[in-house]
């Protein structure tokens, strides 16, 4: 039994270390390994670093004409976000102007905007957005808001009837309030969305780079097969936990660098203790390399897991439910969402890191993360079991092959060797 285990470390450590050679030595593994989980959340956060936009252009289409239009369009001016740049005759001239891309949305005051408003009734503003960025259209629509609220506070006001300044302020708002997001008081978009990104991140780039190892060791293959004809690759759990050890310490680094160092160096919010991370990262690791080994096992070529993984990753970011709602994905997606580790990996990280959750409160997607560890390294046992016995069978029927051949080359040789009869009789005459 001592024997047995010391050659099965010494296997695993030998496929270790011939799978982290291979990780320095392909470019394309290397690419995804190191490069793009370093510079991409850096470029990705740089981007969104500022949070909100200022000064968004529009257009206003005044067909009023009236002080009270024109107090709207000085008001929604002065407001940080937007920056009337344009006024336009009429709308026919206003979508010009957002075809072209000179203003991203049209304020339009109807004819009968003051005058609705001298007789008691209410008027009607129409806000047209750019819809292509979302966070242009939320600058428009909410700086009208605000400004149409403001106006109808100062027109309260003045048919309140009231002697003192602060009576008109309790008439106009009796309920005092401040307006801050929860958990988000920038209201900016890098604190919504970074979160869920690096750990799709995460994820992506280790099934990415796993399936190209096995890209490249089945081009190498002269049979195309995964694994290749070594004493040291014939037991299951040697090559399962030599080459999941080699991943498990690449991205170590990278998992702690994505969660730890990134939101911090952009001042995002970060709220996580990282015992709770260190708790929460060991079972998505391990869950993204079991199932990023279960993906190598149907890649043929390089090329294919970058086809298959590039094109699921905004659906999987959509699945989680950071960028939309959870109640809202209908329950089949939601169980295809089970299938992936990010699904239950960026949950649980933007509850502990944006809203302060601990390891209890995330117990569910926690409890989630180890099931898919323990079932996804099943399967990735029987999936390499299955690719170990096809290249044995191959070799097998190489050798067979290898056999037969060499059996008939001796005959051969053995025919063209012997005497034939003729030569045997003039020799008797002689």
């Amino acid at each position: 039994m001592f024997t047995y285990l010391k050659t099965a470390i010494q296997d695993a450590c030998h496929i270790w270390a011939s799978e982290m050679r291979q990780v320095v030595k392909d470019e394309g593994v290397l690419i995804f390994f190191i490069l793009v989980p370093l510079a991409y959340p850096l470029l990705y956060s740089w981007i969104y670093n500022n949070e909100v936009v200022r000064d968004v252009p529009v257009c206003v289409v005044d067909d009023s004409h009236s002080s009270l239009s024109r107090q709207f369009v000085r008001e929604a001016d002065a407001s940080p976000d937007v920056r009337v740049a344009y006024h336009a005759a009429d709308m026919d001239e206003a979508r010009s102007l957002v075809s072209r891309q000179l203003v991203k949305g049209i304020y339009y005051l109807p004819p009968d905007f003051a005058t609705r408003l001298n007789r008691m009734e209410q008027a009607t503003l129409s806000v047209y957005c750019d819809m292509s960025l979302m966070l242009t259209y939320k600058a428009i629509y909410q700086t009208a808001v605000a400004v149409t609220q403001q106006m109808n506070a100062g027109i309260q006001t003045q048919l309140s009837g009231h002697y003192t300044r602060r009576e008109e302020q309790i008439s106009a708002r009796p309920l005092d309030f401040a307006d801050i997001s929860i958990f988000n008081p920038a209201g900016g978009y890098g604190n919504f969305i970074l979160p869920g990104v690096l750990m799709l991140i995460l994820q992506q780039t280790l099934v990415l780079g796993i399936g190209l190892s096995a890209g490249t060791a089945r081009e190498r293959n002269r049979y195309h097969d995964l694994m290749p004809i070594d004493t040291h690759y014939q037991g299951v759990f040697r090559v399962v936990g030599g080459k999941a050890l080699c991943y498990f310490m690449i991205y170590a680094v990278m998992g702690a660098y994505l969660t730890l160092a990134v939101p911090r160096l952009f001042s995002f919010v970060a709220l996580a203790r990282w015992q709770d991370l260190l708790a929460l990262m060991l079972p998505y690791t391990l869950a993204c390399i079991f199932f990023g080994m279960i993906v190598s096992c149907l890649v043929r070529y390089r090329e294919n897991v970058m086809l298959l993984m590039v094109f699921v990753s905004v659906p999987l970011l959509f699945l989680s439910g950071v960028s939309w709602p959870q109640s809202a994905i209908p329950g089949f997606w939601q169980g295809v969402s089970w299938l992936f580790p990010s699904t239950f990996g960026v949950r649980a990280f933007v509850r502990m890191n944006t809203m302060g959750a601990t390891l209890d409160d995330v117990s569910l997607e926690y409890a989630a993360l180890w099931a898919q560890v323990v079932v996804y390294l099943a399967a990735t046992c029987l999936v390499y079991r299955h690719q170990i016995l096809l290249a044995r069978t191959h070799a097998l029927e190489r050798l067979d092959r290898v056999g037969r051949k060499l059996a008939v080359q001796e005959q051969i040789r053995k025919r063209k060797c012997a005497p034939s009869p003729l030569s045997k009789k003039g020799n008797s005459a002689e």
